[in-house]
């Protein structure tokens, strides 16, 4: 049992830490504890409306912004700017309606998705209902344009030049 003195010592110390933790900030009171209060991060628990399919670090981006495509709710694409002022991919959202998990890997049920699968490469699953996709090469001006795209250009004159000479005829 303990002593009137020991007592009265455990009622300051319980005083002095609430008043120390009253004055904490709620970031502070986190960092305070040894595993943290952080919650969940999105799309770790497996229980969305959709896949989350990671084509590059969002560390590279500073403002981000989702547009639908297709059809509302379906997919979603997430667009990151860079500060240099780019724009680029860096996440898919998918419907769950629209594609489903097979050995580790993310497959389509539609079509659309099935497109869009394949632009992003195979989707390799990381965690809870996010995979990591594979991104195109960010190609620099400077090295623009590339071989594919002058032959991409020259068949397209060529198709336009075609189509010319039959209106002609």
């Amino acid at each position: 049992m303990a002593t009137t003195k020991q007592s009265e010592a455990a009622k300051k110390n319980i005083k002095k830490a609430q008043a120390k933790w009253q004055a904490m900030s709620p970031r502070e009171h986190a960092r305070a504890q040894p595993e943290g209060r952080a919650r969940a991060k999105t799309g770790t628990k497996g229980r969305g409306k959709y896949y989350r399919i990671v084509v590059r670090p969002k560390e590279e981006f500073v403002t981000f912004r989702y547009h639908d495509v297709g059809q509302p709710g379906h997919a979603q694409r997430l667009a990151g700017k860079r500060s240099s002022g780019s724009w680029d991919d860096v996440a898919w959202l998918i419907s769950k309606d629209d594609a489903h998990v097979e050995n580790g890997e993310l497959v389509a049920d539609t079509p659309e998705m099935q497109g869009i699968l394949d632009k992003i490469g195979p989707a390799i699953y990381l965690k809870g209902d996010i995979f990591q996709g594979h991104p195109r090469r960010n190609v620099p001006e400077r090295e623009k344009p590339t071989p594919a795209q002058q032959r991409a250009r020259m068949e397209n004159i060529r198709k336009a030049q075609e189509a010319r000479r039959k209106q002609g005829l």
